[in-house]
Order: C-alpha cells, then sequence, then structure tokens
C-alpha cells in the first residue's frame, strides 16, 4: 500500500542535464506527446537524469534513478519522465496509480560521503542500467525554492501535478556509465552539460484532497 497524495519527502538529490538531438529523445505516450512537445534549445532537447535518495522524515523512503525531458504546453514548462526506477513498491504503485509515472523496480548501490556518490543500478534479474560517480564541490550560500509540474500520461488523459519544495545547492561533477543497450543508452557517450546536487531537499509532491476538489470543474 502506499500513501496517499500528496507526498511530503526528504532527501538528496544528483542531477545532471543532457543536451541531445531531438530525434533521439525517448517517444512520449501518444496521450501525452498531442499536449505536450519537448524543448528545443537549438534543435537539441534538455534531458535531466538523476539519483535521488529519500531519507528518513518523509512518507516513503528509497533510492531512484530516473531520467525526464523538459517539456512545454503551449509555452508553459513542464517536465515528463520517461523512464525511473525505485527500490520500492509502494512508491512504484503509488507513482503509478495517482500520477501516472511509469516507475519500475530496480536493485541499487548508492554511496556517499561529504565530496563523492557513487550509484549503480541494475534490473531486478541482474541486468545493468547505469551508474555514475558524483564529485560534489562548492555549497552554494542559502537554500532556494523548488517548484515544477510535471506532466504525464494517466490512462487517456494528462496528469499535471504541481511540486514544491526548498534545498541547499551544491556544484558538482558528475560521469555517467549508462548501459549503451539498456532503456537509457541514449545517453551513452554523452557528457552533461550541468550537473548539481540537490542537497537536504524537502518536497511536497501532488496537492491536498482540499486542492483536488477546488480543481474540478464546477
Amino acid at each position: 500500500m502506499y500513501p496517499p497524495e500528496p507526498w511530503h519527502l526528504r532527501g538528496q538529490m544528483y542531477l545532471s542535464v543532457f543536451l541531445i538531438p531531438m530525434r533521439a529523445v525517448p517517444p512520449l505516450p501518444e496521450v501525452l506527446g498531442a499536449a505536450a512537445r519537448p524543448l528545443s534549445f537549438g534543435g537539441r532537447a534538455a534531458i535531466g537524469a538523476a539519483w535521488v535518495d529519500y531519507q528518513p522524515g518523509g512518507v516513503l523512503h528509497y533510492r531512484e534513478l530516473l531520467s525526464a525531458v523538459l517539456t512545454h504546453e503551449r509555452g508553459r514548462p513542464r517536465v515528463s519522465i520517461t523512464d525511473i526506477w525505485v527500490d520500492s513498491v509502494a512508491s512504484r504503485d503509488g507513482g503509478r496509480r495517482l500520477w501516472g509515472i511509469p516507475k519500475e523496480l530496480a536493485e541499487f548501490t548508492l554511496e556517499a560521503d561529504d565530496d563523492l556518490v557513487d550509484a549503480t543500478a541494475a534490473t531486478p534479474g541482474g541486468a545493468p542500467i547505469g551508474s555514475a560517480l558524483v564529485r560534489l564541490k562548492r555549497r552554494v550560500p542559502g537554500r532556494f525554492p523548488l517548484g515544477l509540474t510535471v506532466a504525464q500520461a494517466l490512462g487517456d488523459q494528462v496528469r499535471r501535478t504541481p511540486v514544491r519544495g526548498r534545498a541547499g545547492l551544491r556544484t558538482s561533477n558528475a560521469a555517467w556509465r549508462p548501459d549503451p543497450d539498456g532503456p537509457l543508452g541514449y545517453l551513452a557517450g554523452r557528457r552533461p552539460a550541468l550537473n548539481l546536487a540537490v542537497t537536504d531537499f524537502w518536497l511536497v509532491f501532488g496537492r491536498s484532497a482540499k486542492d483536488r476538489a477546488a480543481a474540478r470543474p464546477r
């Protein structure tokens, strides 16, 4: 069983942004692709790939690897998750049923100290998905607001989910090693355009029952 939305989550995220040719972007589900398009940066799309360690203090704690494309709906920015793995059945089931996030199960190692993060992910059958080595660098003073809208296909509709929070930031270097024959193979051999550690974050993912009721057509 999984918690009802919204999910209150805490942890660490190690994010890299890749700029890749539009032709290499994984296709969006038909219902989502009819509403949203990848944003173009000189003929390239922005793909965010991240390792996330959701830690105690939130409604769930688990590990995650994801990739997502920056999209837009008539100019309004969205984030659409194309591939994602977690090591929690509750997270997998809740993500799929509440928001249309296509979570799959995986097995992780994620070892982190003050300056180095070593992460790997494989399917439950042992097939490699990818790994990364992240070196954390300068802390950016202060804490910063986080805000975005996740757009996913849920059944025959587009589900738009707000995400809000706050976090610290650190610059970083990241060496990604996705399996060339795996689902993230389109990132193999590519260098990130941006690396960032989102530290000690708290997030509210989704809407409260009151907000959902207010958003229903009358």
